[in-house]
């Protein structure tokens, strides 16, 4: 196309002038979620800011039908996608010979790896090298030394940067020929069993983390507080690393800030730092919140940290972006080095807000041959004009221009917070997000998308920006209490809300064992009054309810089914259970119209007037408050979100005996034998979700019996074990609510009635159930009204139950069976089935509405003017007075 050749030499012409030696313009991303939706997307930007066009490069990806049935944002943005085999990322995204096999197959001129999957894998830029195609990343000699974690403290010991005492204490190594640590040196900075990981910890010291060399994101990587957890915990390292992963293992640093330091590196021998994030805010070693400039650090040593990451990736030929990463004490202001990254990570969106530099397009020059200080958006972060293309900067000792602004990220997982994070999978509904001029973020997935078992958990990331940390983290949090996401996930955003509001984040004085000490604590807990959880939890599953009856009638109806027309009744008057926190109510609902539900529980009655939306949100009125509600019902129980308060999982009630599935996912093992006995709250099985090692905990004492094997796929609820109960009598019982159920809605003194007499009377005559005595009703509705509206309101009654009557007589007054005039009117009423069913509904109160119409002519007869109803009453008598029309017909006759 014009575009496609224009966009060709624009960046030929761009890479020329700038030092560059080669053009890179077809690339395959050989990443999935974020990750590949995060590159495209800036690449484009790049592209158009840089040289006007949108479509300078064209993106091929990778996408498994699990990705496609999702409706992955990624493959929506990209040129073309290559489907590759489903499952685990080894199938797909993590198999090197297969990405290799594509980009040949695709002719790309280059392989953008992203972070996770095959990033750090040395074998891939290896064999691209071999293909002649680029990678876009650190050659796999230096990959391998710098992204290995045990090589990178071995270097860094060399180096003399400080180190935490860890399995390689002391050891020091010159690369080899192939730019590699020296096997024999590398081996002993390894664990290669259990026993040399507890002899190692016993060494250094409790608390240690057991990690996997090649892990990352959190998997692979256990904390252990004694020799029994290590015992538990290795396997489940191993399990989570890739295969044949070196493990290693290092003392935890407690109290520590985790900060890191952006780098680049070039093929000119040029280390360039951008700043650096703080990372500390961590659960189970996966960042949650990351943030920059790291200000916890003082000036003058963030710059040390800052120049030792630079001399040590310089020193050994480091091509393209990597993450230095440090412990620092923020009492002794020590730091020690903690891994190097050889690949850009989640969080550098930080950086590029901070420093205006766009990464992955940064990656993409730096891999065209182009000169760090040639780079437009590298010079501005110097400080240097738009005109100043050619002055040096010494990035061992220039400084740049100190960011003027502070940004604070969140990452949007699909986790539960209320069960420890666990990964969650589903359907995602809708994402409502609404950026703002301090706040962006991007998501992996659209409407109507998904989040599959293989996928990783976090689908988005929000940006937020101040002149200060202070004003960033109050543009964060508004914007994340506006946030929805709707579908069958969980997600924490409103356990982020939380988190951010809390003393010790404004403060800034963290670490990164602090949110692992507030969920092991559960300090982080959502408020909510339990009454108003039951109440809407209640009003939720009415709606449910009638829904689901009014679904089977119309589709009952439709196939010229009439049994479903004798339990109307049971769509006005039926009952509620809802369980909460060891206590069951039930409910008594009342549907009083077609909005308007009544719930009575104890001496307690109270009136809702429920709106749905489009979205299957819930607008739920009582008295003069009004809650936005949204439901879902999972296989463990119901999900309730009350807007701007909470969302609460009420649990579904399982027979006690029965051992079930928190979560989808694959089973790893049992960790007692069939037959064997098994505590409550230990765990007993571990399923691996979203490539993490789960276990799950007995919920009471008794011998397991298996009834699942090893690589089964289960899904949330369903059952992984039985047991046989050590004491039934111990097990937890759900006891009856006995007293007076306070909804706080209904503290309000000014609360009013849901409707006026008329529309009382109405919805009556429709079918619904009476909100008081139908003859007391017309009586005091007569008494309310001026005598010369009489006529009018004796008319409108009159019409309305006529307008049902007349269509039913109609087909009666044939000697037809009720039976068959349902079915004359279905045959009527084909294409709108629920007029059928309103009529169906009106004759199932039929006593109710006779004795608003008897009451009626009564309350008009002595003072309205007989003549103007002469017509309307003569239609009353002509009903059959054989179908229950005997007294309304015999009044009428007499009127």
């Amino acid at each position: 196309t014009i575009d496609s050749d224009l966009g060709v030499k624009k960046l030929e012409q761009y890479v020329k002038d700038h030092g560059g030696s080669r053009v890179l313009k077809r690339i395959l991303i050989a990443n999935n979620g974020m990750a590949a939706t995060k590159a495209i997307l800036s690449m484009k930007q790049w592209a158009y800011l840089e040289l006007g066009l949108e479509s300078v490069f064209e993106f091929v990806v990778m996408a498994t039908r699990d990705d496609l049935d999702a409706n992955a944002e990624f493959i929506r943005l990209a040129n073309t996608f290559v489907e590759v085999p489903s499952g685990k990322n080894v199938n797909n995204y993590a198999n090197v010979d297969l990405i290799c096999e594509v980009a040949a197959a695709q002719k790309v001129d280059a392989v953008w790896p992203g972070w996770g999957h095959a990033s750090e894998n040395p074998d891939l830029p290896r064999q691209l090298k071999a293909l002649g195609i680029t990678f876009i990343g650190p050659p796999s000699p230096v990959m391998s030394v710098l992204g290995d974690k045990i090589a990178a403290n071995i270097l860094a010991q060399t180096a003399g940067v400080p180190s935490i005492p860890w399995s390689g204490d002391g050891l020091t190594a010159e690369l080899t020929e192939e730019g590699t640590i020296p096997d024999e040196t590398f081996k002993k900075g390894c664990v290669a069993t259990m026993e040399e990981a507890v002899a190692c910890a016993e060494r250094i010291g409790y608390p240690v983390m057991v990690k996997a060399s090649e892990g990352g994101g959190g998997k692979g990587i256990r904390m252990c507080n004694s020799k029994e957890e290590i015992e538990a915990n290795f396997p489940q390292v191993q399990n989570e690393a890739p295969p044949g992963s070196p493990i290693f293992v290092m003392q935890l640093c407690q109290g520590a800030r985790h900060i890191e330091v952006q780098i680049i590196g070039d093929e000119h021998g040029q280390a360039v730092a951008l700043n650096g994030r703080d990372c500390s805010t961590q659960r189970r070693f996966q960042k949650i919140f990351e943030e920059g400039p790291p200000t916890i650090v003082p000036k003058d040593t963030f710059t040390q940290m800052e120049r030792a990451a630079q001399r040590l990736t310089q020193n050994i030929g480091y091509i393209g972006a990597g993450t230095v990463e440090y412990l620092f004490n923020a009492e002794s202001k020590e730091f020690y080095f903690l891994e190097l990254n050889p690949r850009l990570q989640v969080e550098h969106p930080v950086t590029e807000e901070l420093t205006g530099v766009n990464l992955p397009a940064t990656q993409l020059q730096v891999c065209m041959g182009i000169p760090l200080e040639n780079i437009p958006q590298i010079r501005r972060f110097y400080g240097k004009a738009n005109d100043d293309t050619t002055s040096p900067i010494k990035f061992l000792e220039d400084n740049y221009v100190y960011p003027p602004r502070h940004v604070i990220a969140a990452r949007i997982t699909a986790e539960n917070p209320d069960d420890g994070f666990k990964p969650t999978s589903g359907r995602i509904d809708r994402i409502k997000f609404q950026s703002s001029v301090s706040c962006w973020g991007y998501f992996s997935v659209g409407a109507n998308g998904g989040i599959h078992e293989y996928a990783d958990s976090q689908f988005g990331h929000i940006f937020a920006h101040g002149g200060t940390r202070e004003e960033a983290r109050k543009a964060l949090m508004l914007s994340l209490r506006n946030m929805d996401v709707v579908g069958d996930i969980r997600n924490p955003v409103e356990y982020l809300v939380e988190l951010l509001g809390m003393n010790a984040f404004i403060d800034n004085t963290i670490d990164t064992s602090w949110l692992d000490g507030l969920i092991k604590e559960k300090t982080v807990a959502l408020k909510y009054d339990s009454f108003d959880v039951v109440f809407y939890a209640a009003v939720f599953r009415a709606m449910r309810t009638l829904r689901t009856r009014k679904e089977e009638l119309l589709a009952s109806l439709g196939k010229g089914q009439l049994g479903l027309l004798g339990q109307l009744a049971t769509m006005n008057q039926f009952p509620i259970e809802i369980a909460f926190e060891g206590v069951k109510y039930n409910f008594q609902v009342r549907r009083c119209g077609p909005d308007i539900l009544s719930f009575t529980i104890g001496e307690r009655v109270m009136q809702a007037k429920v709106r749905e939306q489009p979205d299957g949100a819930l607008f739920v009125s009582v008295g003069n408050s009004v809650m936005k509600i949204f439901g879902t019902e999972e296989a463990l129980g119901l999900r309730l979100r009350l807007e701007g308060i909470a969302t609460i999982m009420l649990p579904t009630l399982y027979d006690p005996s029965e051992l079930r599935s928190e979560f989808n996912g694959k089973v790893v093992r049992y960790l007692q034998d069939d037959g064997a006995t098994v505590k409550e709250g230990e765990p007993y099985v571990e399923l691996e979700a979203m490539k993490m090692i789960m276990p799950v905990k007995a919920s009471a004492t008794g011998k397991i019996a298996h009834t699942r094997g090893a690589g089964s796929i289960v899904a949330a609820g369903e059952l992984l074990g039985n047991l046989e109960l050590a004491d039934p009598s111990q097990v937890k019982k759900i006891v009856p609510f006995d007293g007076d159920f306070a909804l706080a809605a209904l503290a309000d003194p000014g609360t009013k009635d849901a409707d006026d007499l008329m529309t009382q009377v109405e919805l009556a005559l429709d079918g619904y159930l009476p909100q008081q005595d139908p003859a007391a009703m017309v009586q005091q509705l007569f008494r309310s009204a001026a005598p010369a509206d009489y006529n009018k309101i004796a008319t409108s009654v009159l019409e309305r139950y006529l307008a049902v009557e007349e269509k039913y007589a109609q087909e009666v007054k044939t000697n037809m069976s009720a039976d068959q005039a349902f079915l004359s009117l279905i045959a009527q009423n084909k294409d709108s089935l629920e007029q059928v069913s309103a009529i169906a509904l009106a004759r199932s109160q039929l006593a109710a509405r006779n004795e608003i119409v008897l009451s009626t002519l009564r309350s008009v007869r002595a003072v309205a003017d007989a003549a103007d109803l002469a017509g309307i009453v003569k239609r009353l008598a002509e009903l059959p007075s054989e179908h229950a029309y005997g007294e309304v017909s015999l009044v009428a006759n007499q009127y």
